[in-house]
């Protein structure tokens, strides 16, 4: 092979990656603008008016979900299957988004930790490497921290909302998923990064909760009481 049939043949190879970069990038899109709709959604929750309409919202997230999966299941057919983490960077992003909105959900219907096993249901993609497109753990971790964010500014909208007891309850669970993160030994530089910012939110949850304390408002839920 010549000089010249030997760089044509790179060429070629060069060539047929791009396309399969550009195949996930499209899908990738589709799946960033979804993401926006539920994120959009799921921001009512943090209007005065919005705690009453939290079940309507999880339900249409939930809808929208349906699309995400449909997004995902062709996105599996774009490359190889054991080639997910080559092309890995083209969707960490939004995966780590979709992770946060459905931790999001879950915790605004249950308030609970959602799994890594029921995100992945919910995007309706793998757990398990070796049976194809599936969700990283450092990704699920990723989402998870976002949510913390995001409860933390929930915990400051409830107070405006006239729910003192939800900050409280708020308060419980980040101390707890704060207490789970230390016991990782975390090497992830980004996934680092982001943890230690679970320690802003765990301090700006206290301040909500030590300012209705001194004000009379803070009381405990009652058992069985409405969340």
């Amino acid at each position: 092979m010549s000089v010249t049939e030997m760089f044509s043949y790179i060429q070629g190879f060069l060539s047929a990656d791009q396309d399969v970069r550009e195949d996930i990038r499209k899908v990738v899109q589709l799946l960033e603008q979804t993401a926006r709709e539920i994120l959009t959604v799921l921001q009512s929750v943090h209007q005065p008016s919005g705690f009453k309409e939290i079940p309507s919202k999880c339900a249409k997230a939930r809808e929208l979900f349906c699309t995400v999966k449909t997004h995902l299941a062709d996105l599996k057919t774009k490359f190889p299957v054991e080639q997910y983490y080559r092309f890995h960077e083209h969707w960490r992003f939004v995966l780590q988004r979709l992770a946060f909105l459905s931790a999001f959900v879950v915790y605004l219907e249950t308030e609970t930790l959602v799994t890594r096993e029921d995100v992945a249901q919910i995007l309706g993609i793998e757990v398990v490497r070796e049976k194809g497109f599936h969700l990283d753990i450092e990704d699920y971790l990723a989402g998870v921290l976002i949510m913390a964010s995001e409860l933390s500014r929930l915990a400051v909208n409830s107070v405006t909302a006239g729910d003192y007891t939800r900050p409280l309850r708020i308060s419980n669970f980040i101390n707890e998923l704060d207490s789970g993160f230390r016991l990782l030994n975390l090497k992830n530089d980004p996934l680092r990064k982001r943890y230690d910012g679970l320690k802003y939110d765990v301090k700006k949850i206290e301040e909500v909760v030590y300012d209705l304390s001194i004000r009379g408002l803070a009381k405990e839920p009652e058992s069985g009481g409405d969340k």
